[in-house]
């Protein structure tokens, strides 16, 4: 087995695990602990207790993870060598009341999470995953992750004797044609059973607002009794795992390609990277940040607009500042020196809407990491900072390809803006590219997973050598 298909399979493993931001997140814990990084928590004091050499992690809402590993080497002035991605991808979210009976069927009401391809989620066959609050030992509450890794939903389409005009224009609305069916008319006798044999689903906080069948399903689960079920977060997903396909295997199809993909090389590149031979070298702190909300507009306490990456570099720059220095200054004088990667998936030119990308940027997949250009300032790159990750990329023969969108073109945008905006930090975005972003089911390169991790890798080992080169402010 190369080893491209190697990065690409354990991706494979990552992205099959991880069917919500927070199986993300828990997937991402457990590597991280693996590797020998220790958790923290940020409402712990941190002074005293992180050393240089030292690798640590942090979750907040157990949907978005920060993890870094501190350089032992150099002066005693801190820079930060940053990766940001993110774990949430479009996706249809179970409603607050979710009950719903119509036709001689139940079905379960649905939200539409960011922006979805929403005509990709018909006729696929959908699991429920995500997290519920329950009542524990002795009265706490307690965090379960939930998977029912199994197709238990469906939204069908309506047949095409019904619609001539299907093939024209395939028109929905998305609150009523995008509701799936939980069970046919004929099941109702066992919802109703479900209600008069189980006291602890009729005695559920939340009985009235959703199947008794569905929370029978939530409890078989996760072993309990329904009644002990409090709240919930679910999404839907498609149950199809992820798999390398193509005539010669070189492409993976996936869920969830934007953004775990990005989330994965980069934790994957910390991992690899942060050895006590590399750490011992490095003057920089290494961060990798995976926010939750980014499809929404990452407004929320953990996304990329909130105050954690602010707050954690503040925090770190203290803590290792040089004898004498406030907080402030440390953080002043650290953020200079640093750089962030805003790290999420790209268009690669599609052979059948070619005319959709500039004749000179048409990235194609398998041909190496894309850099994201905006003069509206949809993306953060610079021309200092693309040629700063020009050097990181030339240290490990990582090939670059360039993006920028059409001016008759609308461009989407990345935490990088954000984050740069927020902090006065040098910023580059970039991304691996794909076909079919935000649908149910992604398409992108195999070669291009292990390109990304060996950019990130080069990133972390290297950017404070090359940065110190700069004369550039």
């Amino acid at each position: 087995m190369s080893s491209a298909t190697a990065s690409a399979t354990s991706f494979l493993d990552f992205v099959n695990a991880s069917p919500s931001p927070f199986h993300a997140v828990e997937t991402a814990t457990s590597q991280l602990k693996a590797a020998g990084f220790v958790e923290i928590h940020e409402r712990d004091a941190w002074a005293g207790k992180l050393q240089k050499g030292g690798k640590y992690f942090f979750t907040r809402n157990r949907s978005c993870i920060a993890a870094f590993a501190v350089g032992s080497g150099g002066g005693s002035h801190v820079g930060f060598s940053v990766l940001g991605a993110h774990t949430d991808s479009p996706c249809l979210k179970v409603k607050p009341h979710s009950k719903k009976e119509k036709a001689g069927y139940t079905q379960v009401g649905v939200q539409t999470y960011g922006g979805g391809l929403w005509h990709t989620w018909f006729d696929r066959d959908l699991g429920l995953a995500g997290r519920v609050v329950v009542t524990g030992t002795e009265g706490k509450l307690e965090h379960r992750l939930v998977r029912i890794d199994r197709p238990i939903l469906r939204v069908p389409t309506l047949a095409i004797h019904l619609d001539r005009g299907v093939n024209d224009a395939f028109k929905f609305n998305n609150e009523v044609q995008l509701t799936p069916i939980l069970a046919a008319a004929a099941t109702k006798a066992l919802n109703g059973d479900a209600e008069a044999k189980s006291t602890t689903t009729t005695a559920a906080p939340n009985a009235e607002q959703h199947s008794p069948l569905l929370l029978k399903l939530l409890a078989e689960e996760l072993k309990i009794d329904a009644a002990q079920i409090g709240d919930f977060e679910l999404c839907l997903y498609d149950t199809q795992p992820s798999v390398i396909g193509g005539a010669q295997n070189e492409y993976i199809f996936s869920a969830r390609l934007d953004n775990l993909m990005m989330s994965y090389c980069s934790l994957t590149a910390l991992i690899n990277s942060s050895t006590k031979e590399s750490l011992a070298k490095d003057a920089n702190i290494r961060v990798v940040v995976l926010f939750d909300n980014e499809e929404v507009g990452s407004v929320s306490a953990h996304g990329a607009g909130s105050n954690l990456l602010e707050v954690t570099l503040r925090r770190l720059a203290s803590e290792f500042a040089a004898e004498g220095s406030s907080e402030t200054a440390a953080f002043e004088r650290a953020i200079p020196r640093s750089l962030l990667i805003s790290a999420d998936m790209a268009h690669a030119i599609h052979p059948n809407y070619a005319e959709k990308h500039e004749d000179n940027h048409r990235p194609q997949m398998n041909k190496g990491v894309v850099i994201k250009h905006n003069a509206n300032q949809r993306y953060a790159t610079t021309a200092v900072t693309t040629a700063l990750v020009r050097r990181v990329a030339e240290r490990r023969g990582v090939p670059l390809q360039e993006f920028v969108v059409r001016n008759d073109s609308p461009c989407g945008s990345t935490i990088g803006p954000m984050l740069s905006a927020q902090l006065g930090l040098r910023t580059i975005d970039v991304g691996n590219p794909q076909l079919s972003m935000h649908s149910i089911r992604e398409t992108c390169g195999v070669e291009d997973v292990k390109y990304a991790i060996d950019l990130f890798e080069s990133f972390f080992h290297d950017f404070a050598e090359i940065e110190a080169q700069l004369t550039v402010d």
